[in-house]
């Protein structure tokens, strides 16, 4: 089967100069990395934030490219060659495992999984896989499909920026490229990621240890930061503009009331069932340990208390995670000054800027 402009989520590729590109609903993150040593280093970063329009979808494509400009503009990112990620409904990821096949089988294989698995047509998809840790019994692989429709569009958004899409990744798995480039799991430990967006919320999981290959499970709940601000101004009679200012201590932001704070904690009550209902699953369906640790990230995720209220809320130790507190900058001090404020939020571009052509 041919996938069209050289399987769109290629796993294993080799080094060429690339960057990673988020493109949010509210925000642009671009991030360049170089190797370093063992480790990364990041040579530029921005992240951009822009009016959303929901209502208005040229208006909303209009936004997002001025700030993907902006972006690279305050980068003096020089490349043309994005790597960008994709989420949501239209987005699947499984993993499979079929009884011994000859090479020539698995595709077709795969091909017939994904139409089974995949909550929309997977004829008007574009499919790829990755075999890991097959041998004489079993096959076992990942495979990640996503609908036509999200691929054509986010490529003509990057070609409206004059940028090249060389290669579409999954933000689920672009976090956990980034989380084991720059953190070290024990033996046996299962860690995941909560990244918090403004429109979807991304948890992916992962199991450390010897054994057999771990295999990745991502999900894309569609409650997010968007939904918990909308909950909060409701409550309170606000705006949802107000809301934001004092959730992220913006200029006309003052000391937050103790209403906004049981607000918060209500706002949050169905990300919380739904990401331990998530985890729950997790641990039956890979008759695995529990999940230890949770790496919270995300633009949402610097809302003050946060960490601390699912901390006390999920059954695992959640921790604010910057993955740039790990890599390495080599570049402007105002640099440094970004990634330290906004490093959270910029989790996925870095995961991005680690894949390569």
């Amino acid at each position: 089967m041919d996938l069209g402009w050289e399987r769109s989520f290629r796993l294993e590729i080799e080094q060429r100069g690339v960057f990673g590109l988020d493109v949010g609903s509210s925000s642009v993150s671009a991030v360049q990395l170089r190797k370093k040593g063992g480790g990364w280093a990041v040579t530029a970063a921005d992240r951009v934030k822009f009016a959303p329009s929901q209502d208005n979808e040229n208006r909303r494509r209009i936004n997002t490219i001025g700030a993907i400009y902006e972006c690279l503009e305050s980068t003096g990112i020089r490349t043309r060659m994005a790597v960008c990620g994709i989420s949501g409904p239209e987005v699947a990821v499984r993993d499979f495992k079929f009884p011994p096949l000859p090479p020539s089988e698995i595709e077709p294989a795969v091909s017939l999984e994904a139409a089974q698995v995949c909550p929309f047509n997977a004829d008007d998809a574009i499919v790829d896989y990755q075999l890991i840790g097959s041998g004489k019994d079993s096959v076992r692989g990942i495979l990640v499909a996503a609908t036509n429709k999200l691929i054509n569009s986010k490529i003509e958004l990057a070609k409206q920026a004059s940028l090249d899409c060389v290669l579409m990744d999954v933000d689920g798995l672009a976090l956990l490229n980034c989380l084991s480039g720059c953190e070290r799991g024990g033996a046996e430990q299962t860690t995941a990621i909560l990244n918090i967006g403004n429109c979807y919320t991304t948890l992916a999981i992962m199991r450390h240890g010897r054994g057999a290959p771990a295999l990745p499970f991502i999900r894309d709940v569609a409650y997010a930061g968007n939904d918990i601000v909308k909950v909060i101004a409701v409550e309170n009679e606000m705006s949802t503009g107000t809301v934001k200012e004092i959730l992220f201590g913006g200029k006309n932001s003052t000391e937050r009331p103790i209403a906004l704070e049981k607000s918060l904690e209500k706002a949050c009550e169905k990300l919380i069932v739904d990401v331990t209902e998530t985890l729950r699953y997790y641990t039956a369906q890979e008759k695995s340990s529990s999940v230890e640790r949770i790496f919270v990230c995300g633009g949402f995720a610097v809302v003050k208390g946060l960490v601390e209220l699912l901390d006390r809320q999920l059954p695992a130790k959640i921790v604010l995670w910057n993955p740039f507190e790990k890599i390495g900058c080599v570049a402007e001090r105002s640099c440094e000054e970004i990634l330290q404020k906004d490093g959270p939020a910029m989790a996925i571009a870095a995961g991005l800027a680690m894949r390569s052509i």
